[in-house]
């Protein structure tokens, strides 16, 4: 496979336990479809926890490495960090550190829900107390 942004050839390579191509120049990543789940895996594996995958899709300037067809841009579950698709499902482009930024993003994903748990047993422990002090 070629890289979608430099034309030269994608070189296999082992990240986090997960064969992926990467390019030797400009440092892309290529992910098949199931691959980025795999990565996400590594930091945090509850899929119903995670929310949704892509936001705010839109055409993207590469083709896919695999089939040359179109591919899309969309927002990674919400965060300001776009990543490319392909149309046909075959994988994700993921530019240079981009692979990090969706690592990060899981970890803080995983204390937001944590920060929310917290919140939400409080918010409870607090109106079980009122309801008490209502009864009396």
């Amino acid at each position: 496979m070629k890289c979608p942004r430099c034309n030269v050839d994608l070189k296999l390579e082992n990240y986090r336990g997960i064969e992926v191509d990467r390019c030797p120049r400009c440092e892309g990543l290529w992910l098949d479809q199931h691959e980025l789940d795999q990565l996400e895996d590594t930091i945090f594996d509850e899929d119903e926890r995670k929310g949704m995958m892509d936001y705010s899709r839109r055409p993207s300037d590469i083709q896919c490495p695999k089939c040359q067809g179109s591919m899309t841009i969309f927002n990674y579950r919400a965060y300001n960090l776009p990543i490319d698709s392909c149309d046909k499902e075959h994988g994700f482009w993921l530019d240079r550190g981009e692979e990090k930024r969706v690592l990060e993003l899981m970890k803080q994903r995983i204390k937001d829900l944590d920060r929310s748990a917290k919140a939400e047993a409080q918010w409870f422990g607090f109106l079980s107390k009122m309801r008490g002090k209502r009864r009396r």
